[in-house]
């Protein structure tokens, strides 16, 4: 597999475990739904953890991306239950 196929593939990955570890705290289910939440909140999450300048601390960059994608599906997932 070359590599940026291989980054596709794990951001689209991590997108689904953000999506789905949301889904336990906010509620929600399908996978559709846990990639589309994931992989927006991914960009939501990695952009308020540096506009508020708040970092997580965690050595491992696996871990650290799902967390961060996690805070923004939640947030991504909160707002879209707000708005409709």
């Amino acid at each position: 597999m070359d590599p940026k196929t291989r980054k596709i593939v794990i951001f689209v990955l991590i997108g689904i475990v953000a999506g789905w570890l949301a889904s336990f705290i906010v509620q929600g289910g399908g996978l559709l739904q846990y990639l589309l939440s994931g992989v927006i909140g991914a960009f939501v999450g990695g952009y308020l953890l540096d506009l508020t300048g708040i970092n997580l601390g965690i050595k491992n960059p696996l871990i650290a991306q799902i967390l961060t994608a996690t805070i923004g599906a939640i947030v991504v997932v909160l707002v879209a239950r707000i708005i409709s």
